[in-house]
């Protein structure tokens, strides 16, 4: 390149896209492979899960009920002052986690499954942050007990 890049003018390439869709998909799989096999509460997701949590805690004190993870308002979490809220949060994670704002599915329900209607698209971070808060409180538990 001869000039220096700029995400905000680069083109949307659909084969990129569809690569970046994949990749999410597939850890989805996994993640819920892993659900299927381990209770969601004895499963870490990453060293930094007791820091990620206390942090969504502190930025977060609606997280206080637990019930407030089992369905997202989407509408709220990608509002501007949910955006701004939730970058601020994520960017602690820059250099601890990898691809901390890779593109992942996360479901909107945490009583329901993967699918369409069910599944958002979050930078990772978020996923990490609702996850590690639904694990500790049991609510992904079900999905073990379902399988066996």
């Amino acid at each position: 390149m001869s000039r220096p890049f700029k995400a905000e003018e680069a083109e949307n390439l659909e084969d990129i896209e569809k690569q970046f869709a994949v990749k999410a998909v597939m850890q989805a799989q996994t993640y819920w492979g892993l659900l299927e096999k381990i209770e969601g509460s004895k499963l870490r997701l990453t060293k930094y899960d007791n820091e990620i949590y206390e942090h969504l805690l502190k930025d977060f004190p609606e997280f206080s009920d637990p019930s407030f993870a089992t369905t997202i308002n989407e509408d709220e979490m990608k509002s501007v002052k949910g955006k701004d809220r939730w970058r601020k949060f994520m960017n602690v994670y820059e250099e601890q986690v990898d691809d901390y704002n890779f593109g992942t599915l996360l479901r909107v329900n945490s009583n329901g499954e993967y699918d369409e209607a069910n599944t958002i698209f979050v930078p990772r971070m978020q996923f990490y942050a609702y996850e590690i808060f639904r694990n500790r409180h049991g609510l992904n538990d079900w999905i073990k007990n379902n399988s066996a």
